[in-house]
């Protein structure tokens, strides 16, 4: 028995021996999990950049010193070579940093893909995208949402990389595959490709105002929008009317002749669904939108819906009618002007 308990105390008190792969496989045990690699996640993994500025690392190793203490608490310092190798990698990635907050804006939009379903048509068969924006730093309560296809990312990538050849020099592209297009792996990869591509377009301010990134968002839901109000179907040409003005208002292009577009289907819809105090909201938001404008087609469509909703929920028109008076005064034909469904059924989308 006395053996026995001493042959068990002299192997406790064994150094351990080492495991099988040394101290790589101890200090990297998910190293096991990423063998299979092919894209080098281990190696992005392996370590974690600190873009703190160089004054903020002096004035931490200065409080070190004058604690007592080694910088790094203690630890082994690295060799001269070393620390000019990483000071240097150090003072680069600042340096790039830097450059690119002065070029690039603050994140104030975000880009998400919520869901992607496979739809399969008769010739063909494609993977759908829905993509919200949302605007960050707050509860959004209203995000916006459109639906594509890599065909549409695709065609974007290409119309940018034609016009904008400089900015879009170093934006990769999801590359398309002869096979494995539909497993949940790639319609995985490919949705947060197109979330980063969307959020790296957005902070490029030549590409974000350029009329192809904007009317990637919403110019198929004004042609829905119109083509839905020009058969009568207001309800749901209302829904798409509303989507599209939350695209652009996220967007912040409220200044465009689409989104003066947008409010005259507002106010058309919520004429015909006999919801009049909505409808006359949006038609005041247009008029104060063309402010001092006199020549604008959609001015004077504007102004006798407004007198005639103002009628209806019981608001003052006389300013609107002065106005109306005022155009005719300067000779504009008022009678040859259409009214704003017509000017809606006549607008050609393009």
């Amino acid at each position: 028995m006395a053996s026995r308990l001493l042959h068990r105390l002299r192997h406790a008190l064994a150094p351990a021996e080492p495991a099988a792969g040394g101290a790589e496989a101890e200090d990297f045990p998910e190293r096991s999990e990423l063998e299979d690699d092919p894209e080098g996640l281990a190696t992005r993994l392996s370590g974690t950049l600190s873009f703190s500025s160089s004054e903020e690392a002096v004035a931490a190793q200065s409080e070190e010193e004058a604690a007592g203490q080694e910088p790094g608490g203690g630890a082994l310092s690295p060799s001269p070579a070393e620390c000019q190798g990483s000071n240097l990698l150090t003072r680069q990635l600042q340096d790039l940093w830097r450059r690119s907050r002065k070029s690039l804006i603050p994140q104030r939009l975000l880009f998400e893909v919520t869901s992607a379903s496979v739809v399969s048509e008769r010739s063909s068969k494609y993977v759908l995208y829905t993509i919200y924006l949302i605007c960050s730093g707050q509860f959004d309560k209203a995000p916006a949402a459109l639906t594509r296809r890599y065909s549409d990312f695709e065609r974007l990538h290409r119309r940018l990389r034609h016009q904008f050849g400089c900015d879009m020099a170093g934006v990769s592209f999801p590359r398309k595959r002869l096979r494995r297009n539909f497993t949940a792996e790639t319609i995985a990869k490919r949705s947060r490709a197109f979330e980063q591509l969307l959020s790296h377009l957005y902070s490029i301010p030549n590409i974000r105002s350029s009329s192809d990134f904007l009317e990637f968002f919403f110019l198929r839901d004004l042609q829905a929008a119109q083509r839905l109000t020009c058969t009568g179907m207001y309800q749901e040409a209302l829904a798409t009317w509303s989507n599209a003005y939350r695209l652009q208002e996220k967007l912040d292009v409220c200044n465009s002749g689409h989104f003066l577009l947008t409010l005259a289907g507002l106010v058309v819809c919520h004429q015909e669904l006999d919801e009049l105090s909505t409808a006359h909201c949006y038609c005041e938001q247009a008029l104060q939108l063309l402010g001092a404008q006199d020549t604008h087609p959609l001015l004077e469509p504007f102004l006798q819906a407004h007198i005639h909703l103002s009628w209806k929920v019981g608001k003052d028109k006389r300013q609107s009618e002065a106005r109306l008076q005022g155009l005719q005064g300067n000779g504009v034909a008022l009678q040859q002007q259409p009214t704003l469904k017509e000017f809606l059924i006549k607008e050609t989308l393009d």
